[in-house]
């Protein structure tokens, strides 16, 4: 049976992964950095050797954005660092590589949606570490890997945009949101089972780029306010500018994702972002 190991399982994709894991043949290896520290070069060879490792899904990112403009060695370690470790020995061992990365690699200031050669250029430490292990990744070319680029992640799982909204929804009776930041949400769990159900597809002699995320584009105002509408919250969500909402990072004005290589490539259909929304939802318990 096919060995693969799934890094970063408490997070969002990976829990995902975990739990649509019992519907597809394979023998799952699940962990975090207290099971497998994949900073460590010695210690991952070890475990996949041990475990007789076919493929690899790194679910495993330094995501705290902001804190990371003043914690750029840590961040480097799990974003470029781990990635180049795992791309090293994935190459050694013939071992299929799937590494997830973000829209934060683009600036932002494209007027269409990004395509995966678009010049690529990460206005803060997260994206730059980010494409840092893309680079790492795309150097050593692991045979029959791939990059998924995604955007606007949130899930049923930790703490994310749609959960933020929830609860504070039902606190407050209005929320300042922003509305001119444009991309699309991706749920967890659409990306986690078009991981695991392009497995068998991916046969490629260089590492391939794909975007995805769910279909349709919105502001996190519009967002907010399906949020808002599909749970029947009673809080009137205002809209407001970036500039009214400083954060230590700097966020893309703009990061819709082109979804249409991994569409044709890799035969995937992708779900609607309010159908995917209305799911999740569900799953909390808070679609009314």
């Amino acid at each position: 049976m096919t060995n693969i190991l799934v890094t970063g399982v408490n997070g969002q994709l990976g829990s995902e992964i975990r739990e649509l894991s019992s519907g597809y043949k394979y023998n799952f290896y699940f962990t975090d950095s207290s099971v497998l520290d994949i900073t460590d070069f010695a210690k991952v060879k070890e475990f996949l050797e041990a475990n007789k490792i076919d493929i690899i899904i790194n679910c495993a990112a330094y995501t705290a954005v902001d804190k990371a403009e003043e914690d750029e060695v840590n961040a480097d370690r799990v974003n470029h660092l781990a990635v180049e470790n795992l791309a090293t020995i994935a190459k050694d061992r013939n071992i299929k590589l799937i590494h997830v990365s973000t829209d934060y690699i683009f600036d932002g200031k494209n007027f269409k949606p990004y395509i995966e050669d678009d010049i690529t250029n990460p206005t803060g430490v997260y994206g730059k570490t980010k494409l840092d292990g893309e680079n790492a990744m795309r150097e050593i070319t692991p045979k029959n890997s791939i990059i998924i680029r995604t955007s606007w992640v949130y899930s049923s799982f930790g703490d994310n945009f749609v959960k933020t909204m929830l609860c504070l929804g039902k606190e407050r009776d209005s929320l300042g949101v922003i509305f001119d930041q444009t991309g699309t949400p991706t749920y967890a769990r659409d990306l986690a089972k078009a991981i695991l159900d392009i497995l068998p597809n991916i046969t490629n002699d260089r590492v391939e780029i794909y975007n995805y995320s769910n279909e349709g584009v919105l502001s996190w105002y519009d967002f907010a306010r399906e949020i808002m509408k599909m749970a029947k919250i009673h809080c009137k969500i205002n809209p407001i500018e970036t500039k009214d909402y400083p954060t230590q990072a700097k966020r893309p004005y703009y990061s819709v994702l082109n979804k249409s290589k991994i569409k044709k490539e890799l035969k995937l259909t992708i779900p609607y972002w309010k159908d995917s929304l209305d799911e999740c939802l569900r799953k909390l318990g808070d679609r009314r």
